[in-house]
């Protein structure tokens, strides 16, 4: 990805709000299944990290991109951002 796309993503995320958080118990197999889910229906979200989590929140959104083959577009103190196009027809065209 280039930081022209990555420029791109992050404007379109500055106005979405966290549509999970991570809490006390940390990444669970539940949360990563639900925010694979999520990508079903959008190729864009952002996941907030509670202050009650101990995990670094930088740690924490490698995690979750991995297991989800989704891309890191951004970390922002205990919030991220991550990307993942759908393979038949994306809704988001990145700048080339």
């Amino acid at each position: 990805m280039t930081s022209k796309q990555r420029a791109y993503l992050k404007n379109l995320a500055a106005g979405l709000d966290p549509v999970f958080q991570v809490g006390k118990s940390g990444l669970t197999p539940e949360l990563t299944e639900a925010v694979e889910e999520h990508f079903n229906k959008n190729e864009l979200l952002k996941i907030a990290v509670l202050k009650n989590c101990m995990d670094d929140p930088e740690e924490i959104a490698r995690m979750v991109a991995e297991r989800t083959h989704s891309q890191l577009v951004q970390v922002i103190g205990k919030k991220f951002v991550l990307y993942k196009p759908d393979r038949e027809k994306p809704k988001i065209q990145l700048p080339k």
